[in-house]
């Protein structure tokens, strides 16, 4: 297994969309290993393929307490979403220490295939829905930053920007 190297917002490569993985071969099983060890790394709940510069539809996540339920999913679709709505903080390992409130599907079906390709719905509630949902839109190329007001995106595009620059000065 090896830790990946988190693309930060605003990258370009992180509005690319991921493209149907054709098979679940020994490739997307080391794919989704080393997703889930640099999720974990990082303190995260999920982490998607194209975060890491891999545009394939491969997600992981793990939401439990003990954090020691890890999920892949492979070719995720969301086949029902309730009509209530919630509003939940959310953070993203592309932008990091940035924490803003996002409204979502309360619950949410999916279907997906498992790390040996073999297909599984999900039934999600809570903070399960919320990464769910958070790290589809990942392989649709978009950012939960995305769902803010224009002004909250610039300033947290112009923090980023200044937090690569002074990170940049100080490796050099």
């Amino acid at each position: 297994m090896a830790r990946l190297t988190i693309l930060r917002y605003p990258d370009p490569r992180l509005h690319t969309a991921a493209r149907p993985v054709a098979v679940v071969d020994e490739r997307i099983r080391t794919l989704a290993a080393d997703l889930l060890e640099t999720m974990y790394a990082e303190s995260g709940v999920g982490l998607a393929a194209t975060q890491v510069d891999v545009h394939e539809r491969v997600i992981v996540m793990d939401t439990s307490d003990a954090r020691d339920r890890p999920l892949v999913l492979v070719n995720p679709e969301i086949v029902w979403a309730s009509d209530e709505r919630a509003v939940a903080e959310e953070g993203c390992l592309s932008v990091p220490q940035v924490y803003d409130k996002v409204e979502r599907h309360a619950r949410v079906k999916v279907r997906a295939l498992d790390r040996d390709g073999q297909p599984f719905e999900l039934d999600a509630e809570g903070l399960s829905a919320v990464c769910v949902q958070h790290e589809m839109d990942h392989l649709r190329g978009k950012v939960f930053v995305e769902y803010l007001s224009l002004l909250k995106r610039d300033r947290i595009r112009t923090k980023m920007l200044k937090r690569t620059r002074d990170e940049q000065r100080t490796r050099a």
